[in-house]
């Protein structure tokens, strides 16, 4: 069992001891933490609440709400969504937060309580830590039976999102719908499989085949569209009948894209190429985090912009979008933020914009994806024992490269001309990751191979 409490929010296993995973009294208690918390910043008792469809949503949703209106705050519900749908929602209802019910990847007895601000994105890490502390004191006041919260349902939401990715003027309906496209889509049965039909639907594409759309929490396999969780969708596109293939995550903020052989267009390359189509039709800055690929700076220098790395984390990213005026960013695991629509990472708007670049392209998915610089990115990890010293760990590795370029705004990240490490300690895993890239496979691995002796060296050293 297990239980993450970091300052996005609440995470953890279903079942067990309180304290120890995500039990009904875990639930209670971070719920009214934040419930507190928008009370006594915003002055505003409206909070929208939404979930994706794992098996103990429908159970952590009535503890969250009924939680929130204890506290007397009104609950927006929209049941049955993305967490890209619950970040517009805040603004649009002038709540003063919201929270997504939602382990976004992690596999099925995994669920979250994921924190939003009235602006309907992440709270920072300040605001993270004052949640935190509430939750540690119980500093919660209950409202009198009088004060109750009221509590709506909204199911509309999926719709308004929709149309708001069709009324941007970078979506082309027209030119997606005269394409013609053959689609296959696997959404892990999740409220993807609510959702990416409608969008399709909404943008002129008929010919979808549907992989694991029924919305009722039972993964058909690993939920993070990694290659080897999608072998299902690829078999059947390698047969010949597709265009393309499309996998969102459990809560739809990571887009992964198949190619028309079967191949994966690669999920470093989902933010590359929504970005290039974006850049075509506009002059603009991007930002990705530390651990993203090297192709988006090429592309957005290519097209006359900056490119701006952010630490690792959606709120992170946002942040320097918002500093240097981004006009797309986001994370090379798929993850699009498009601040035209809002600051949030939603495979929707990536997959509107995608078919727009695809369709105006007039290329196969193979052939766009190889318009693109190559990268290969070496994805390795250190489990880590109580006795390390993570903090030291990291200053020695940069000791050891202190003529290169080392960036350390997230752990240390050393760039070798246009290869590089990144070395940094996770929030939520007791691991050290280590991410390399280079121009191939083999010098990527050669290069995180050496990095990890490095580190085993020097916790060796310490033993």
């Amino acid at each position: 069992m297990a239980l993450i409490k970091s300052i996005s929010g609440i995470r953890g296993t279903i079942g067990g001891q309180a304290g120890e995973a995500l039990t009904p009294l875990d639930v209670v208690k971070f719920a009214a933490a934040f419930g507190t918390w928008v009370l006594q910043t915003t002055n505003n008792n409206n909070i929208v609440v939404g979930r994706d469809a794992r098996i103990s949503g429908d159970m952590v949703n009535k503890l969250v709400c009924a939680t929130l209106q204890g506290l007397g705050i009104n609950v927006i519900d929209l049941g049955l969504s993305t967490t890209p749908t619950v970040e517009m929602a805040v603004p649009d209802y002038a709540a003063g937060g919201g929270i997504i019910l939602t382990a976004s990847h992690n596999p099925k007895q995994w669920n979250a309580l994921k924190l939003l601000n009235q602006k309907g994105e992440f709270i920072s890490d300040v605001e993270g830590k004052l949640v935190l502390e509430l939750a540690q004191e119980e500093a919660f006041n209950f409202a009198q039976v009088t004060e109750l919260g009221n509590y709506t349902i909204d199911d509309t939401y999926f719709q308004k999102h929709i149309d708001a990715i069709l009324a941007l003027p970078l979506v082309d309906v027209q030119a997606i719908k005269a394409k013609d496209f053959s689609v296959a889509i696997d959404c892990v049965n999740s409220t993807g499989g609510i959702a990416l039909p409608m969008l399709l639907e909404a943008l002129g594409v008929n010919k979808v085949e549907k992989l694991f759309c029924e919305p009722d929490g039972n993964f058909p396999h690993n939920p993070e569209p990694l290659p080897e969780n999608l072998r299902d969708i690829s078999r059947l596109i390698e047969k010949g009948k597709f265009d393309l293939g499309i996998v969102v995550d459990p809560d739809v903020d990571r887009l992964a894209l198949i190619n028309e052989d079967g191949s994966m267009f690669g999920e470093e390359y989902t933010l590359v190429a929504v970005a290039d189509y974006v850049l075509k039709n506009q002059v603009g800055n991007t930002v990705s985090n530390l651990s993203s690929t090297r192709a988006l700076r090429d592309v957005t220098e290519k097209a006359g912009g900056s490119y701006y790395a952010a630490a690792v984390g959606e709120v992170n990213v946002v942040n320097m979008m918002k500093a240097e005026n981004a006009i797309i960013g986001g994370e090379g695991n798929g993850g699009i933020i498009y601040p035209e629509l809002h600051y949030g990472r939603d495979a929707l708007v990536g997959i509107a914009l995608f078919l727009t670049h695809l369709a105006k392209s007039d290329m196969s998915m193979t052939q766009l994806r190889a318009s693109y610089p190559n990268y290969y990115i070496s994805k390795n990890k250190i489990e880590l024992t109580p006795g390390i010293d993570v903090d030291n760990v990291l200053t020695q590795i940069q000791e050891r490269y202190a003529k290169q370029p080392i960036n350390t705004i997230d752990g240390v990240k050393i760039e070798f001309d246009k290869e590089w490490v990144h070395l940094r300690k996770s929030n939520t895993e007791p691991i050290i990751r280590i991410y390399a890239e280079s121009e191939s496979n083999a010098t990527a691995e050669h290069l995180a191979n050496k990095i990890i002796a490095d580190i085993k060296e020097v916790i060796s050293a310490k033993a």
